[in-house]
């Protein structure tokens, strides 16, 4: 187990690693002294279930009232008589919140926005995880001042100075981080400063939950140079999948060796699932009404879904009265049977999806996988374990389930990503450009094609409109400082065009391993939704002494400047570089926010 640093910091702070699922959530901290080993410490006691001290995680839910306040959040929402309280106030309950604000993309083909629980009405994605991410904070505050000596000193001498980890699934990207940084910003965790901002970090959930296997000593056996290993994230929303290299194991440095991926498979899909089941079974049973649909959907969630192992055996959900039969059905006092191959069909799906994404990062990378660790509040389940043991002991794959604490990977992972930073390379999940002009070359049948937005340059080029100019291409591996970037001119006949550059920064999801057209999908199909605009990049060159050029009609002047994207961080950056006077300048960094997901209201 690689022992932590001590910290070389010159004042006290606090980290706090919050990872906000999409059933429970949990918070873990680190105090940071001058000198000193830091030690990551769980909150493990929250109100409203102090009945289970020593319990990590709290269900990720709120009530609001009418007025749009909030009534209760987190285990205090979940108190009973809590469904009574709401139904006689009126309150609105609000669950998987999270999965709101998912990248459409995500979506599969059995998977829609609309088989999520609303928000309310008035009430912003980013409003609510503002209020749920504002009372974990509160708790986690509490949790400090009330079991560290002198704890109220304590929280008042480095209030100020808390960085925040925030985690996030792996398919999630700059305007999903955006958006919990705003959240983050509203709940008053940091100003909303330049050096606020700064103080809001971002972790995928698998590379958390890679820092929290190796910080644990969890793969010990396997941290050998060259070795690689899988890790399977399976919560409540998403199933994460990622998979690294050992590179070397003093000091422990590890490589993202192919692109993470991020399904939507995860333990909620189970319920959708069985609620389907059940509507369709009951159209007919007096017993398909909302309310006891509800009610064996809350049992189904707690006590049937949980402990379900095998198709062997039947499985039953508690609702109503011993008085509640109908065996045309199969309910009998007041309990439905499901049978074990009913039960396995709910699981199934997920189990698939994720043994394909296996297989696929398997084929991608050279190093054998030897193993796989299963991790996250969906890990728990005896089927999904048992089931996906079976599928990878068939490719010689060895699974781990952790035993110890796995449902607070992420949280602990979080901040020992702060503390260590384990991952020192990782992949790029897309490729990266900027829309351009392309020489025209009358012996291309596409540039032939596309002679109808010719245009002629002031040097006396003659371009086309509409090109795509790759910076960073899918697939590139890029460390921890890394950045790339790509040269570009703009020519101009008068002189005030060149005081200003301005570059949009695309992103390509399409397949071709060389994209060259922003309107067009190889092929000629017409999917420009392909090239999603992330950001736009500004320079001020004004001050730039600019040469003159003799063209075909006269003077023209040149300005040379390259698009730079800083990759290493957890936030891609992008900014414009030119040269002035022999030294290089460059305009501001800004944060690419990948804005192809309208926000729920």
């Amino acid at each position: 187990m690689p022992s932590l640093q001590p910290y070389s910091g010159t004042v006290r702070k606090l980290v706090l690693g919050i990872d906000i699922g999409t059933t429970y959530s949990g918070i873990a901290y680190a105090l940071l002294d001058p000198g000193e080993v830091p030690k990551i410490h769980g909150v493990t006691r929250f109100p409203g279930q102090e009945n289970a001290a020593g319990d990590s995680k709290i269900p990720s839910i709120l009530y609001y009232r009418q007025d749009g306040s909030v009534h209760s959040a987190g285990a205090e929402a979940a108190l009973p008589g809590m469904d009574l309280e709401a139904e006689d106030q009126e309150l609105v309950l609000v669950e998987w919140f999270k999965l709101h604000l998912r990248p459409e993309r995500l979506d599969s083909g059995d998977f829609r926005r609309q088989d999520l629980p609303p928000l309310p009405r008035g009430k912003s994605v980013i409003d609510v995880f503002s209020d749920f991410l504002g009372y974990l904070f509160r708790c986690a505050s509490q949790y400090i001042r009330e079991t560290h000596a002198n704890g109220e000193s304590l929280w008042t001498s480095i209030e100020d100075r808390i960085e925040i980890v925030l985690s996030h699934p792996n398919g999630w990207e700059g305007l999903q981080q955006g958006r919990m940084r705003q959240a983050a910003i509203t709940a008053g965790l940091v100003p909303d400063t330049a050096a606020g901002h700064a103080r809001v970090h971002f972790v995928t959930e698998g590379e958390a939950s890679l820092n929290f296997c190796i910080q644990s000593g969890l793969t010990e056996e396997t941290m050998q140079d060259g070795k690689t290993v899988m890790i399977i994230d399976a919560g409540g929303g998403t199933v994460d999948i990622s998979t690294y290299t050992f590179v070397s194991i003093s000091p422990v440095s590890v490589e993202e060796i192919t692109s993470a991926d991020c399904i939507l498979q995860g333990s909620t899909r189970i319920n959708l699932r069985a609620e389907k089941f059940l509507k369709e079974r009951l159209a007919s049973s007096a017993y398909g009404n909302d309310e006891d649909i509800k009610s064996m959907m809350d049992y189904f969630d707690k006590s049937t879904k949980p402990v379900f192992k095998d198709d062997k055996e039947s499985s039953y959900i508690k609702f109503g009265s011993m008085s509640c039969n109908d065996a045309k059905h199969k309910i009998r006092r007041g309990q439905l049977m499901l049978s074990g191959a009913e039960m396995s069909s709910f699981f199934q799906p997920s189990l698939d999806a994720i043994v394909d994404v296996v297989q696929k990062q398997r084929r991608e990378v050279a190093s054998p996988l030897e193993t796989v660790f299963l991790v996250g509040g969906f890990a728990a389940s005896p089927w999904l374990h048992t089931a996906l043991k079976s599928a990878l002991d068939a490719h010689g794959v060895t699974l781990c389930r952790p035993d110890s604490h796995t449902s607070k990977a992420v949280a602990n992972g979080a901040v020992c990503f702060y503390l260590e930073q384990f991952v020192s390379a990782r992949i790029m999940k897309m490729t990266y450009g900027t829309g351009v002009a392309v020489d025209y070359d009358p012996n291309d049948p596409e540039h032939h094609r596309r002679r109808d937005s010719l245009f002629i340059r002031p040097s006396g080029r003659v371009m086309i409109r509409n090109g795509f100019s790759t910076i960073l291409k899918k697939g590139t591996r890029m460390r921890e400082s890394e950045e790339i970037s790509q040269p570009y001119n703009i020519e101009a006949r008068n002189l005030r065009t060149l005081d200003s550059i301005v570059s949009d920064v695309l992103c390509y999801r399409g397949r071709s391993a060389q994209p060259k057209w922003v309107d067009v999908e190889p092929g000629n199909i017409a999917l420009p939704e392909f090239y999603t605009p992330l950001c736009t990049v500004y320079a001020d060159t004004s001050r730039v002494k600019k040469v003159a050029h003799n063209g075909p009609e006269g003077l023209y002047y040149l300005q040379e400047f390259k698009v730079v994207l800083l990759c290493g961080l957890t936030e891609l950056q992008a900014q414009i570089s030119w040269v002035d006077g022999g030294v290089e300048r460059r305009g501001p960094a800004k944060i690419v926010y990948d804005d192809d997901l309208e926000v729920s209201h």
